[in-house]
């Protein structure tokens, strides 16, 4: 074992020496060279070298990496779960084989022993200001009955949780601590294809982790976001990214803040060459308003809508009129919401907010995830081969233009349910004229608790008809009643229950 050992390492020195040998004769004659014109000289360099470069072949990450690990921390998340076990007269845990076949022994049946148990998970943040505000992604820190922030130095500290965004997957925790090192922001929206980027973390444990890519795409969306408001406007990178680097730094080369690590697109989970972060636009204006508000101040256009690309152009331009790929189609206009409200009406096609190109639904969801009710916009759309500018005011879910309080209700959340729209199938068979139906439901929703099932289409709360997802925005009172149909065409109604 020894010997193969041996063999092994002095093959592979070898095969180092030979490739960086060959390297070296082959380029020797390639190296910068000083040319003279005239008495005056000039440095030549090579196309693939960028001028200016220390490496000679690459930027200069090191003042960046080196300031950039110090800001950036290892959470980990702790759950407590409780787990039953049986003793039985043959010893050790479990069921007694006797008594699941037969029942209980007499004398000798012995009573369960609940143990408290803890599970770990571990993943990474960004500091944001010296006096210990966090930010990280809300799956993260999900579920944690404590959370353990353990800064560059090793230090560690209990966090408390400051408020969480699960549609932009953004967290932000607060520890008691001063003088810290940070991260300042910068301007994701300035960030250019092929610029060079950093990421920090901390994936599988190995604190302090600093890989190094390029800016591939901007506006990425993915539908991996489970919540229904869900925003995905991603930052696409080929620096490394693993698990546990979820909710670390993205970075410049000047050290600024430009995105927060939160996805992998893989097919084993693991890192394939594509990873993505929240840009640090949107990470601000989440952080901000968690921060001075402890909810995030949700703007609405009132809108729902499609990106008018060449496939949709095939399939759907004829009958609705568009010749051409560009801009954003206006299926919907919800009522009593922004857009209504300023003069836009369905069928318009959607080209500038704020004199900002829309050609994407990233575009339109960044730019809106930006603002908060009460915000103004110019909006500019094209009806009947004529351009019209509109001022709209932005309005939050409920239709209103005030700003939310912490306390105040979030319908989806307290439903505690994902939904889709139901298919223009589903309406003909059902004879239903349009509703949503719950995909996934969690153990403490509101829907949960009131018995609904998966599957299940809601027609209506309080009475009020329930057509789509954009529909929920008009709930505004306690939810009473809960009406719908169920696939097989059972046709329930529920009565909500508290907590």
């Amino acid at each position: 074992m020894i010997l193969s050992v041996s063999l092994s390492v002095a093959a592979g020195s070898l095969a180092a020496y030979s490739v960086s040998r060959f390297t070296a004769e082959r380029y020797a004659d390639r190296a910068a060279t000083t040319v003279t014109y005239d008495n005056e000289t000039a440095d030549t360099h090579f196309a693939s070298a960028p001028v200016g470069s220390t490496q000679g072949i690459l930027p200069d990450f090191t003042a960046a990496a080196e300031q950039g690990v110090e800001a950036v921390v290892n959470i980990e998340n702790r759950q407590k779960y409780t787990v039953r076990q049986y003793s039985n007269p043959f010893g050790g845990g479990g069921i007694d084989p006797f008594e699941f076949f037969f029942g209980p022994s007499q004398g000798q049946q012995q009573p369960s022993q609940p143990q408290q148990k803890e599970r770990r998970s571990g993943g990474s943040g960004v500091i944001l200001s010296a006096d210990g505000y966090i930010v990280s992604n809300n799956h993260v820190v999900e579920g944690a009955d404590e959370l353990i922030v353990t800064l560059h130095d090793g230090s560690t500290y209990k966090a408390a949780l400051v408020g969480t965004d699960p549609s932009t997957d953004i967290a932000l925790l607060k520890i008691d601590a001063k003088g810290l090192k940070t991260i300042p922001f910068g301007n994701s929206e300035e960030l250019r294809l092929g610029e060079w980027v950093l990421a920090i973390g901390n994936p599988y444990g190995l604190t302090s982790t600093v890989t190094a890519g390029i800016v591939s795409a901007k506006g990425r969306s993915l539908g991996v976001m489970t919540s229904q408001m869900g925003i995905e406007s991603f930052i696409q990178t080929d620096a490394v990214v693993n698990p546990g680097n979820s909710g670390g730094a993205l970075i410049t080369t000047e050290g600024k803040l430009i995105g927060i690590n939160t996805v992998i697109k893989s097919p084993t989970g693991f890192y394939m060459g594509y990873s993505f972060a929240v840009p640090s636009s949107i990470v601000r204006k989440v952080v901000t308003d968690l921060r001075e508000y402890g909810v995030v101040q949700r703007a609405m256009l009132g809108i729902s809508f499609q990106a008018i690309t060449p496939d949709w152009v095939e399939h759907f331009g004829e009958e609705k009129g568009i010749k051409e790929p560009g801009g954003i189609y206006i299926a919907e206009v919800v009522e009593d919401g922004a857009a209504q409200a300023a003069g836009i009406k369905p069928g318009d096609v959607l080209t500038h907010i704020g004199g900002k190109a829309m050609n994407t639904t990233a575009d339109v969801q960044e730019t809106i995830a930006k603002l908060r009710p009460n915000d103004k916009i110019k909006v500019t759309v094209k009806r009947d081969g004529s351009v019209k500018e509109y001022d709209v005011t932005l309005r939050n879910r409920a239709g209103k233009t005030d700003l939310v309080k912490k306390d105040d209700v979030n319908l989806l959340d307290e439903l505690g349910a994902t939904f889709r729209e139901v298919s223009d199938k589903q309406k003909k068979e059902l004879r239903i004229r349009g509703g949503i139906q719950v995909v996934s439901l969690k153990e403490d929703g509101l829907l949960a608790r009131s018995r609904v099932q998966r599957g299940f289409i809601i027609t209506a709360i309080n009475d009020m008809p329930i057509a789509a997802v954009s529909d929920l925005n008009r709930i505004t009172d306690k939810v009473q009643s809960i009406d719908g149909i169920y696939p097989d065409g059972r046709i329930v109604s529920y009565q909500a229950l508290g907590r």
